[in-house]
């Protein structure tokens, strides 16, 4: 009898350390100060899923199109945090008045969040109708800075967005690349879901 006790003792020890090692699923806005290694950052209330679409906008002659698509379980890391969480990614096309594309995105296959001209979420302000997110800029990280979406409406989304690095030297960025900001910089920009 007794060695079944301590065969069911330790069975339980496994299981519990089992149980205990899997990384926890958290609520998406859980601060990064209150998760531990390779945690879940999980939409469960699905403050994403609204702004999944395509939208379209014209700003200064130029016709923006943003294709905003959900991303689960997406690796996150810092030198502080390694983790996992749900993510919008928005891929865009710019084009010109006659139709000419200035850039896109679109059909980039961005591999991880620190690609050069990729828009992430990193956070949700639920109270607000805001997702905040992340852009890495383009060439030489030119033009990287934080972008605000608010849903405003089932159809419509409010861009703010200013470049956080507009200029660069030659010795840190080639003087043949394209060093222009395609991404329309203001606030109170209106984008109509298509």
């Amino acid at each position: 009898m007794k060695k079944i006790n301590n065969q069911l003792t330790l069975l339980f020890i496994v299981i519990t350390t089992i149980i205990s090692c899997k990384a926890q699923t958290l609520p998406l806005n859980t601060a990064l100060d209150n998760i531990t290694l390779n945690s879940y950052l999980k939409d469960l209330d699905n403050e994403l899923t609204p702004y999944i679409g395509t939208y379209q906008s014209n700003v200064n002659g130029n016709q923006i199109t943003l294709f905003i698509s959900k991303q689960d379980h997406t690796y996150m890391s810092s030198s502080k945090y390694k983790y996992y969480q749900d993510i919008l990614i928005v891929r865009y096309t710019i084009k010109n008045s006659v139709g000419v594309t200035l850039q896109s995105t679109q059909n980039v296959n961005f591999i991880n969040t620190t690609d050069k001209n990729l828009i992430h979420s990193i956070s949700t302000r639920p109270n607000q109708n805001i997702v905040v997110l992340d852009y890495n800029g383009t060439n030489c990280e030119i033009g990287n800075g934080t972008i605000y979406l608010k849903m405003l409406n089932a159809t419509q989304i409010s861009w703010r967005y200013y470049a956080e690095t507009v200029a660069t030297s030659h010795d840190r960025c080639p003087p043949n690349v394209d060093k222009n900001i395609y991404l329309p910089e203001g606030e109170n920009l209106i984008f109509t879901k298509q």
